[in-house]
């Protein structure tokens, strides 16, 4: 599939394990067909959410097939491929689109913390060998470096480079990214849930969501709505989602959003070690906000 642009929504998917930490292949599958059933534009397998740090490299690639091999055409496949080594980066970029991805999600270099010319060296390195269609990913919170809002527009230029992910909680931020390449084909995409109907509002394109796991049909029509210009359905779905858009943060992302899978029968809701399964008493909690969503009305 040829990716025109990114727009719309992008479920950062989680990947099940079972409870001996082997991958649960069948549910993966499972998992990427129910998403795309419920309209999303797009899948993302092995990102931060779907624990990309433990699996090896060719775990890594195994699930970027699996997702292919259960939607086939009918969704762009968005491959985590990141790195804190530009070779590796590299290596499993190449890895992901002879897997048939059909874009690429590359998280900064973390632990490293490079300079911003170094930030910008290791973009280049992928871009200009792997020609596929990229998104540059900002998440200081985990990566301990920001990726400079200059940076950020400098790899706008390059033909391969097409979006930019930000989780960096910063609104300002992403405002001045959206400003300083709106005239480009270039996709500003929320990284954090909170932020998805503000990004959208000062020019974001779409999200690569958390919360799109557990409910992608409310999220694609908050996203949708306000693509649209339909702010004031888009707003109500944002606060139909808040309560779990929070409670998917409670612990460090992805326990709450596996334990959310869990318990809508989605998945086994295990994670790797040294993740844990989500605490008692906000499982309890969880439970609570998941009940209050009612289920989603599908036309026909």
């Amino acid at each position: 599939m040829t990716l025109s642009e990114f727009r719309g929504v992008y479920p950062a998917m989680t990947t099940p394990f079972h409870e001996n930490g082997s991958i649960d292949f069948q549910t993966l599958r499972t998992s990427a067909q129910r998403l795309a059933d419920a309209g999303v534009d797009g899948l993302v397998p092995v990102g931060s959410t779907g624990e990309s740090a433990t699996l090896s490299h060719d775990e890594h690639i195994e699930v970027v097939e699996a997702v292919v091999d259960a939607v086939g055409d009918e969704v762009p496949i968005i491959a985590g491929s990141g790195s804190n080594n530009t070779a590796e980066a590299l290596s499993l970029s190449r890895r992901s689109a002879d897997a048939g991805a059909d874009g690429l999600l590359l998280i900064s270099p973390y632990y490293n913390k490079p300079e911003p010319a170094g930030m910008s060296e290791h973009y280049r390195t992928v871009a200009d060998e792997v020609d596929l269609p990229q998104i540059v990913y900002n998440v200081p919170g985990r990566t301990g470096r920001n990726i400079e809002v200059d940076t950020a527009v400098e790899l706008a230029a390059h033909p391969n480079i097409r979006g930019y992910k930000a989780a960096s909680g910063d609104l300002a931020q992403v405002s001045e990214v959206v400003e300083r390449t709106r005239d480009q084909e270039f996709s500003v995409l929320a990284g954090d849930d909170g932020l998805i109907l503000p990004t959208l509002a000062v020019g974001g394109r779409g999200t690569i969501s958390v919360v799109a796991n557990v409910e992608p049909g409310r999220t694609v029509e908050m996203v949708h709505s306000a693509l649209d210009n339909e702010y004031e359905r888009a707003r109500a779905v944002h606060h139909e989602l808040g309560p779990l858009m929070r409670a998917l943060f409670w612990e460090t992302n992805p326990i709450p959003v596996n334990e959310a899978m869990a318990i809508r029968g989605y998945g086994p809701g295990h994670v790797r070690s040294p993740l844990t399964r989500l605490s008692e008493n906000h499982r309890d909690d969880l439970e609570a906000v998941l009940a209050d969503l009612e289920p989603l009305e599908v036309d026909g």
